[in-house]
């Protein structure tokens, strides 16, 4: 499967992050999502957890958020940042495919900024679509990757269909 990058690059993708995040909030991407209190989420390939603090603040203490990452560097900021806010709800996962979830548990899953850098893609989707409820959504945006490329690479292998193109986020269903 996949690496995680070096340590020295971490550090300076979170820096420029930093100021992304200053300028560009990552609440309207948020907003696109529609993820509600209670929800469980997964944010996988979390970085720096820009959406995964954003989205343990919404869906409040009885909602849950999964931080994964191939970076122990990503997990420790994430745990990190949850702690100084106060945030009970965000549980990191150390990993570089598997979640660890139980199926049909996740609500949402944020696939931000991650897709162009899977060396097997259809293995990661596979896990998804499984930690996936029925009615869940796999919200994927990568400012990498062209249109038809986000849509095919997430349609071609029949575990998802598009559901709901917004400014910044493509929504996914499971297939049934």
């Amino acid at each position: 499967m996949d690496k995680p990058m070096t340590d020295y690059h971490f550090k300076f993708m979170s820096f420029g992050y930093r100021f992304r995040d200053f300028f560009f909030s990552r609440k309207n991407i948020l907003k696109e999502v529609k993820i509600e209190q209670g929800f469980h989420v997964l944010d996988y390939g979390c970085g720096p957890g820009s959406y995964s603090i954003l989205a343990a603040e919404v869906v409040g203490t009885e909602g849950k958020v999964y931080a994964l990452d191939i970076h122990p560097l990503a997990v420790q900021r994430v745990q990190r940042v949850a702690s100084k806010k106060g945030l009970k709800n965000i549980e990191t996962i150390l990993s570089n495919c598997a979640t660890g979830l139980e199926d049909n548990s996740i609500d949402v899953v944020f696939l931000y900024d991650i897709f162009h850098e899977l060396s097997e893609p259809d293995v990661v989707l596979k896990e998804l679509n499984q930690v996936l409820k029925p009615e869940g959504i796999l919200s994927v945006s990568d400012h990498h990757m062209k249109e038809d490329e986000i849509i095919s690479g997430m349609t071609k292998g029949e575990l998802f269909r598009l559901s709901n193109k917004g400014k910044k986020t493509y929504s996914y269903s499971k297939e049934e």
